[in-house]
């Protein structure tokens, strides 16, 4: 079954910085998760922003960047509104920046379906009630009617999460998706965007800083550093990782019950920026 994204040296350099952002990242995704670990600034969301071209101030450069039957990287900005937010969707890591603050939720997540779907404005609150209770939100209709500061952090998110896979799309970008969860949430969210994987089958991007979210969520994790995809292994061997930045990170995990020394501090060598060391 061929992949639903090919994605071969892709680049992209922000106008008017030193280096670019992201460079010669290469990966394929079929029907499966995909986790993308780094730290902050490795261009881990980069990739995911470039993907649906949302980077008016960067230029982005590819040998492919192919969805299914589409080339993303030479699309026309009228095929990718097809594309964004109906057949590829972000969900965006804080709600508050991502939520119109002048208008109710339910009718800012009817809209998104009203923009790719035809129906009338019943057809499009059902499918907000029932999207909100799917993502485990009591009472849906009362906080169709609520604006977003009404809502806490947690709740926001999951009104992004809603919107987002309203649709069904094929692809989904996870940036961050419960990093404003609390634990019982979060397994509630992860089971949705399993199942859409498992059931649906879509692919999923998830970018996180937190490992062992990946390790045990995702089938495969690319290691971003500087831009750079330094290694690419299975999720379940992610403690078998070779390369000393991902070393680095997974020493740099305090443990519940390991010893009270203090956590090690990446010692980054040269090396690691040399295209001839990474492991992509």
């Amino acid at each position: 079954m061929p992949p639903i994204l090919d994605v071969q040296n892709m680049s992209i350099h922000y106008r008017g910085a030193p280096a670019p952002a992201v460079r010669n990242v290469s990966f394929q995704l079929g029907r499966e998760r995909l986790g993308i670990v780094g730290e902050s600034g490795s261009g881990k969301s980069t990739v995911g922003r470039g993907l649906l071209k949302l980077l008016d101030t960067a230029d982005i450069t590819a040998d492919r960047m192919q969805f299914e039957e589409l080339d993303l990287l030479n699309a026309s900005e009228r095929q990718m509104l097809q594309v964004r937010g109906r057949r590829i969707s972000m969900i965006l890591q804080d709600p508050k920046f991502s939520l119109n603050p002048t208008q109710r939720c339910g009718d800012q997540i009817a809209e998104a379906y009203r923009t790719h779907f035809r129906a009338t404005g019943p057809e499009a609150r059902a499918r907000t009630i029932e999207m909100l209770e799917q993502v485990h939100i009591r009472d849906p209709e009362r906080v169709c009617n609520l604006y977003p500061h009404e809502v806490s952090g947690g709740m926001g998110q999951r009104i992004m999460i809603a919107m987002m896979l309203l649709t069904n799309p094929d692809l989904v970008i996870a940036d961050e998706p419960t990093s404003a969860l609390d634990v019982t949430v979060r397994l509630q969210v992860l089971r949705i965007l399993d199942g859409l994987v498992r059931d649906k089958g879509i692919g999923l991007i998830m970018i996180s800083h937190d490992l062992n979210l990946v390790r045990n969520f995702c089938d495969r994790v690319l290691i971003m550093y500087a831009g750079r995809v330094v290694e690419t292994l299975a999720a379940a061997d992610l403690d078998n990782a070779q390369h000393p930045y991902t070393r680095g990170l997974l020493a740099a995990q305090p443990r519940i019950g390991g010893t009270r020394a203090p956590l090690s501090v990446l010692d980054r060598q040269d090396s690691w920026l040399n295209p001839q060391e990474e492991r992509a």
